[in-house]
């Protein structure tokens, strides 16, 4: 009996993620502002992967990641009564057919204000 040394291929999903970052030189925010928010889609074959792609890939961008909130894949999203609108969709089959991370949105934070109510 042979055995086949082909290793089964892992199926590539695309994750929205909420990132947190904060203050970094050359970061590109606003003046005044205290962070960002971004709403990111990534691909990987799991979210751990999805999140450590786009971390790495904002790093290289000189943002400073803080926090990352994953809210699963589109069909996830979908069974937790997400609207996802054709937009999102499209960058979110982007972000597959590319295998890359896609910043779908990126609101600045001024003062006290925070991430919630980004995604809805």
């Amino acid at each position: 009996m042979s055995q086949s040394s082909e290793k089964p291929t892992k199926t590539q999903k695309v994750y929205t993620l909420l990132v947190q970052v904060g203050r970094k030189d050359g970061d590109g925010l606003p003046k005044k502002a205290t962070g960002a928010g971004l709403v990111c889609f990534a691909s990987g074959v799991d979210e751990a992967e999805a999140v450590r792609e786009t971390v790495a890939i904002l790093k290289q961008a000189d943002l400073a990641p803080l926090d990352v909130t994953g809210y699963g894949t589109l069909s996830e999203r979908e069974e937790q009564g997400h609207e996802i609108d054709q937009d999102e969709r499209e960058l979110m089959q982007r972000a597959l057919d590319e295998n890359s991370v896609i910043v779908a949105q990126m609101t600045p934070f001024f003062g006290d204000e925070g991430i919630e109510g980004i995604i809805q």
